[in-house]
């Protein structure tokens, strides 16, 4: 390569990185930047009254699993912040589930039918979204509070002969968060099953294969791109999830993003609320990466 060349490749290369640089400002600015300040705070001292001491301490990290006896010092599990983690993982992946049984018929029955319906369907699927989420959590504490139109419903038809106790309880959390991410798994399904080939499901029943064969090895593996994205599209926000608990859970049954927040608000103990932020960011991650893995074995199987 001669030096003109070498010169010019050069200086296309300085006006690549010029262009990119007020991008890659603003996304340190807005996202990394931030995570790089609350990685520093969960190494710091929590001050009396909020905010941080700039003194190097890994108490936060340490009160994330285990907590100190106001009595005798001794050091031993923080049941409750291991039963707060537990609650989201676990109440995260049933949503996930339920999500996933009640969106599948729906992408399906969407996918199916004529091209000149599927828009007004799919415009039905995202309406909720032209809502604001307290509105719509709102909404549906309305419905199953104890004076809510279902237990109204139900006593004026002489099912039940008293309300039924449904809200602050992990059911109304479940109702709401799967309203709530609903149309996230439904769309990715759909996008999977538009493009599926209805030719093979007559080629699977010439071979006679019953239905639940068809589904569990034709369709199901063909979705399976969207499953996937589906699943991770709910479970991770669900993981951090805030104003669903709040509202349905009545702060009975807090989740990792209401103990965030309070230990920066009524806790005052930032390194501590700071250390979760960043095990809440590893465990969405470790999601992502199981993502992008699927992803790409099903790129290597196809």
């Amino acid at each position: 390569m001669s030096a003109a060349e070498e010169a010019q490749r050069a200086r296309t290369t300085r006006n690549a990185w010029a262009l990119v640089a007020p991008a890659l400002i603003v996304l340190f600015a807005a996202a990394i930047g931030p995570l790089v300040l609350v990685l520093i705070y969960s190494f710091l001292t929590p001050g009396d009254y909020g905010n941080v001491v700039w003194r190097f301490s890994l108490e936060g990290w340490q009160k994330v699993v285990v907590e100190r006896d106001i009595f005798d010092e001794t050091l031993h599990l923080a049941q409750a912040h291991l039963t707060i983690f537990w609650r989201s993982v676990s109440l995260s992946f049933v949503t996930t589930v339920l999500s996933f049984f009640a969106g599948f018929p729906t992408a399906w029955f969407i996918a199916t039918r004529p091209a000149s319906q599927r828009a007004f369907w799919l415009f039905l699927i995202t309406l909720p979204f032209w809502t604001n989420l307290l509105i719509r959590t709102f909404a549906i504490n309305q419905i199953i509070r104890n004076e809510g139109l279902l237990n109204t419903i139900l006593l004026k038809l002489g099912i039940i002969s008293a309300p039924l106790q449904m809200t602050y309880t992990e059911g109304a959390l479940l109702i709401g968060m799967v309203y709530v991410y609903l149309p996230l798994m439904v769309l990715p399904l759909y996008a999977a099953l538009e493009r599926f080939d209805r030719r093979l499901l007559e080629a699977a029943y010439d071979l006679y294969a019953s239905r639940w064969q068809v589904l569990l090895r034709v369709v199901l593996p063909i979705a399976r791109p969207g499953i996937v994205a589906g699943s991770i599209l709910v479970f991770v926000p669900c993981l951090g999830a805030y104003v669903t608990p709040r509202i349905l859970g009545g702060g009975k049954l807090m989740m990792i993003g209401n103990f965030i927040e309070l230990q920066f608000g009524q806790g005052r103990n930032w390194p501590l609320g700071a250390a979760l932020s960043i095990v809440l960011l590893v465990i969405v991650m470790a999601a992502l990466l199981v993502y992008v893995r699927a992803i790409n074995g099903e790129k290597r199987d196809g």
